[in-house]
């Protein structure tokens, strides 16, 4: 006599599927977004750690007037943008950096070229809030 309801044994497959497909997602997913952010910190650690970045926030937050708007002590207020190329002792920056102080919000712009050391063709500092520009370059 034979049994009508004999199913063979379904494979693993078969068997664990419905969590395996989410989960090997959501791992993939994971990933991605982990190997994304590496490459950001990564860019903007270089940004932060190069000599351009280091001297135009010495320059702002010794500047008389940044202080008077921006209030002290400054810093850095978010993601910044731009790009900065540098190979042995010669390159580019063109860098949008936010900063902040207690009395308000700001915007720090970057223009240079490196030859040795850096030449700046801008510098200055934007006010969100009174929309004026105050130049670091000028002495």
């Amino acid at each position: 006599m034979q049994d009508d309801h004999y199913q063979p044994k379904k494979n693993w497959w078969d068997r664990n599927w419905k969590w395996f497909v989410p989960t090997g997602c959501l791992s993939l997913i994971v990933l991605f977004g982990l190997f994304l952010g590496g490459i950001f910190f990564g860019i903007t650690s270089m940004m932060k750690d190069s000599d351009a970045f280091k001297e135009s926030m010495a320059a702002a937050q010794q500047n008389k007037m940044v202080i008077q708007k921006l209030g002290s002590p400054l810093e850095t207020n978010g993601i910044m943008s731009g790009s900065i190329n540098i190979s042995n002792d010669t390159g580019d920056c063109d860098l949008q950096i936010p900063i902040k102080g207690p009395k308000g919000e700001a915007t720090l712009f970057i223009v240079g070229t490196k030859r040795g050391k850096w030449k700046y063709e801008q510098m200055s500092v934007y006010i969100d809030k009174t929309d004026e520009e105050i130049d670091l370059l000028k002495k």
